[in-house]
């Protein structure tokens, strides 16, 4: 016959952010810490590429249009000298460009003249950095002087997936963390650690749906406002109960993940 011994019964009231004992709350602050300063330059990288695809500082819808369903009306390489690499040549070397772009992109001309401007301005990038078409080259550069029809299908296969499965780790830890926070109303908890993950979906989703039509380039920065906030309000609310709370003097017997 069993007996029940109340001592065997393990005391979890300690499972909230503000009773965690200060090796716990500096494992979790490091992890915020670099999180956060990773999105702070997420967000700096975004708008330096895509922020700059109407040749505009500042995210807008056509910066997402330009980026995933392109510019029928200028080439790829137009678009980009216009856009994010408007600083990456002289005004005089960019109109050689374009000129050429706009002539057919003959490699007659390529070989006299526009081969030199090319390695003047592009092929310490456009050369060594993978992932990026070598212009050292005729025929890739060849490549981009077609209509911008945004990005490619395989392009957007391997950035939906790395997007996905990199930032889901990120939302898993950052709700772990945020889970264990108290005088919250349960179903707003459960709602900030769920609705990013939702967000994340729709908004790889977006990129799809924007390449098809640019009726959807909304979609994209609702959903990245959408779990930007959620990530904010977790971040400074979790870093509030670790570290906050407990100067208040204050004891939390309370078990987080038992209410």
């Amino acid at each position: 016959m069993a007996v029940e011994n109340s001592n065997l019964v393990p005391n979890t009231s300690w499972l909230n952010l503000p009773s965690l004992n200060l090796a716990i709350r500096s494992l979790f602050t490091g992890y915020l810490l670099a999180v956060g300063l990773g999105a702070l330059l997420a967000s700096a990288q975004i708008l330096m590429t895509h922020g700059l695809a109407d040749g505009n500082l500042g995210l807008s819808i056509d910066d997402i249009v330009y980026s995933y369903h392109g510019d029928p009306a200028n080439s790829k390489i137009e678009t980009k000298l216009k856009g994010s690499m408007r600083d990456k040549a002289s005004s005089a070397d960019k109109l050689k460009i374009i000129k050429w772009v706009r002539a057919g992109a003959p490699e007659t001309q390529w070989n006299e003249n526009i081969k030199e401007v090319f390695y003047t301005n592009c092929i310490s990038c456009h050369s060594v950095i993978p992932g990026l078409p070598d212009f050292t080259q005729y025929q890739n550069v060849k490549q981009v002087t077609k209509i911008d029809e945004g990005a490619s299908a395989t392009s957007l296969t391997r950035i939906s997936h790395i997007h996905i499965f990199a930032i889901s780790f990120i939302f898993f830890f950052n709700g772990i963390i945020f889970s264990l926070s108290i005088g919250i109303n349960q179903w707003v908890k459960a709602a900030l650690v769920f609705l990013p993950f939702i967000f994340l979906i729709v908004d790889v989703f977006s990129w799809w749906l924007t390449k098809i039509t640019p009726d959807f380039a909304w979609v994209t920065i609702v959903s990245g406002i959408g779990y930007s906030l959620c990530s904010a309000i977790i971040w400074f609310v979790s870093m509030y109960q670790m570290w906050i709370l407990p100067n208040k003097r204050k004891r939390f017997q309370v078990n987080a993940w038992a209410e």
